[in-house]
């Protein structure tokens, strides 16, 4: 279930109220007049099944709620309430097959966003992922892969894809490109110096490297993973599914392919530079085709869910 808290003015409360009740999966609803201050207004509450969330979104959107006062969605962890548990069976489909588009456009928004702790996570990231092609490490690999941030800009590639905002896609990919191209040159600086003062050598990358060589050499495999992956993380994401997102990261090796590029261009390894960066584009074309089809697929199914199973709202305790 999903907590509604909404400001809402006093001349619309009854109208809010009524769309709350005519909601198959919204319950518990509760008007304190005049409590709000700023902005000022009545205060609205509701217990929402999540599968009704976009609906009562809408319909509190369509009386501008969101304009002249405020809504607020959170998470509810446990509710002991039989109201609540009618309200999740009228609602049609599932909670977890619900995308609320509102709470993912502000979860990819905050993955285009290019602060200095992204492009950080980011450089720390690719300057692991640079020590584990030194070394032949798979375990400082997957340790990369789970710190780097990147997947959030990738998801809000394939959500602008499935919602078609050009401004989301160049800030996404701008966030990428900026974010790598710095995380790499700080790396590549770090080998040059380290190379200088003889901590490694030209030719400390080895030839040879059975547990690591995966992440410059890539093959139809990697497609495939990367595709898996994209599906996953969005689903993941839509569905609030956190310790499915650790997995996806350790899926795919776009970190550990920027590591592997920044040491190989220190160390002056030009097949391992070429075959990094065709590691980095199947990885990101793989994960942005499989995100973005994985939307209109959700979106697709639950626009089904909500024709066939619809019901009307009666018998209702509030």
């Amino acid at each position: 279930m999903l907590h509604l808290r909404a400001i809402v003015p006093a001349d619309r409360t009854d109208a809010v109220c009524a769309a709350l009740s005519d909601c198959a999966g919204a319950t518990n609803i509760v008007v304190i007049g005049g409590a709000a201050r700023s902005p000022r207004g009545d205060l609205v509450t509701a217990d929402v099944a999540r599968e009704s969330a976009n609906e009562v979104l809408d319909a509190l959107r369509a009386l501008d709620v969101h304009r002249d006062g405020s809504i607020a969605l959170d998470k509810v962890d446990l509710t002991l309430s039989e109201t609540a548990e009618e309200a999740k069976e009228r609602a049609p489909g599932h909670g977890d097959d619900a995308v609320v588009w509102d709470e993912l456009d502000r979860s990819v928004s905050e993955g285009t966003a290019l602060t200095w702790s992204f492009i950080a996570f980011l450089a720390l990231a690719t300057q692991l992922a640079g020590i584990a092609a030194l070394i032949d490490s798979p375990v400082l690999v997957v340790g990369a892969m789970v710190l780097g941030p990147e997947f959030g800009a990738v998801a809000a590639i394939c959500y602008g894809l499935v919602r078609w905002q050009p401004a989301r896609i160049v800030q996404a990919v701008r966030a990428l490109v900026v974010g790598f191209a710095v995380a790499i040159a700080i790396t590549y600086v770090c080998a040059l110096v380290s190379r200088w003062i003889g901590v490694i050598e030209l030719d400390r990358l080895p030839a040879e490297r059975p547990l690591t060589a995966f992440i410059y050499s890539p093959d139809r495999w990697s497609f495939i993973v990367a595709l898996l992956a994209g599906g996953a993380g969005v689903l993941s994401l839509t569905a609030g599914k956190s310790s499915a997102l650790v997995g996806v990261f350790i899926s795919v090796t776009t970190v550990p392919a920027a590591g592997n590029l920044a040491v190989a261009m220190a160390l002056k390894h030009g097949s391992e530079i070429t075959g990094s960066l065709l590691q980095l584009a199947v990885n990101f074309a793989g994960m942005i085709i499989a995100g973005a089809l994985t939307l209109l697929v959700q979106k697709a199914l639950w626009e089904i869910v909500l024709r066939r199973g619809r019901r009307p709202a009666v018998g209702r305790r509030t």
